[in-house]
């Protein structure tokens, strides 16, 4: 049923937890009389239950609330308890990077039998909506990934993939940043196993913006069927759909969780189609400005600055104009 989205909002003591309705947007915790909820990973925690809450308050009938035009928008999630990324996982990227590295294609992972593979960025690299990232003068091989991202909203282990999906709290848009020129150790040979180094490429201050909230499960019949699209300075560079993805996202959630369970506010990057600046040669520049949508999401729009020594990591007085919008 759903029809509403969940939001973290800066208020005067601090950012809690939102609920959206329409253009307008009220305190979770205030709509439920729940005081737990008032705190993004209190209301996971309680999934599905939560849900329901919100749902029959939601059909009740908002009383207080104010409009989303006016309201600082913070990361849905601003700690995450995990942020798991998945790597090559889309089939016109695999081809992508073949060409560009003028080399045979490698067979189809899954119908060859492998398995998914993550990687873990920091949580504490999450970055607002409109935030202004300082990293292009950590790495002048700034790239950009749009990624459709899961939001886990119950513990789960060793779970099977036909029921996978059910440990989904919601959906949101995430832009994973990759400074392709700390990828390698340069002082280890290429044939060493210490070659290569995933914490610097991978986590860095504003490294994985997501945001700008997060739409129900019940509002998003196929993950496995949204389009997403990436734009640097209004330039289309990524368009694609997410059936491309070779491992599902319920692959994804029962590989995961064989190894480990996975908890309430735990987030899955599924992987990132073609169009990526390592396959065109290009990367961020201090000043540009990356947009991404996914269909019945939304956009997340960050600029890049050149400072290296801090993050904003919310709306300047500049951007207070912001109006949130859905796709």
């Amino acid at each position: 049923m759903a029809g509403y989205q969940l939001a973290n909002y800066q208020a005067a003591d601090g950012p809690r937890a939102g609920i959206i309705v329409g253009d307008s947007i009220c305190d979770a915790a205030t709509l439920t009389g729940r005081a737990s909820y008032a705190d993004m990973l209190g209301l996971l925690a309680d999934w599905p239950r939560a849900a329901d809450a919100i749902q029959t308050a939601v059909s009740a009938g908002i009383v207080e609330s104010w409009p989303l035009a006016d309201t600082h928008l913070r990361a849905p999630l601003l700690l995450p308890g995990a942020i798991y990324c998945a790597g090559a996982n889309y089939r016109d990227h695999a081809i992508e990077m073949a060409k560009r590295l003028g080399r045979p294609l490698d067979p189809d992972p899954k119908v060859n039998g492998g398995q998914p593979w993550h990687f873990l960025k920091a949580s504490r690299t999450v970055a607002d909506p409109w935030a202004t990232i300082a990293a292009t003068g950590y790495s002048k091989k700034l790239d950009w990934e749009v990624e459709l991202a899961a939001v886990i909203g119950r513990p789960v282990k060793n779970i099977s993939v036909e029921r996978a999906l059910d440990c989904v709290a919601g959906y949101t848009c995430a832009n994973d940043l990759s400074a392709r020129d700390m990828s390698k150790r340069p002082e280890a040979s290429e044939t060493s196993p210490f070659h290569f180094d995933w914490t610097g490429q991978k986590s860095f201050d504003g490294a994985c913006p997501i945001g700008p909230w997060i739409v129900p499960a019940d509002d998003i019949p196929d993950p496995q069927d949204l389009f997403l699209k990436l734009w640097v300075n209004d330039v289309l560079k990524q368009d694609s759909n997410t059936a491309e993805m070779i491992f599902t996202l319920a692959d994804q959630i029962a590989h995961l969780s064989r190894g480990m369970t996975l908890y309430p506010g735990d987030v899955i990057l599924t992987g990132t189609p073609a169009g990526v600046g390592t396959g065109r040669g290009e990367f961020l520049n201090a000043g540009d400005v990356v947009k991404i949508e996914i269909e019945r999401i939304g956009t997340l729009t960050n600029k890049n600055v050149e400072r290296s020594s801090s993050i904003s990591t919310g709306m300047s007085a500049s951007d207070s104009s912001f109006v949130a919008r859905r796709s």
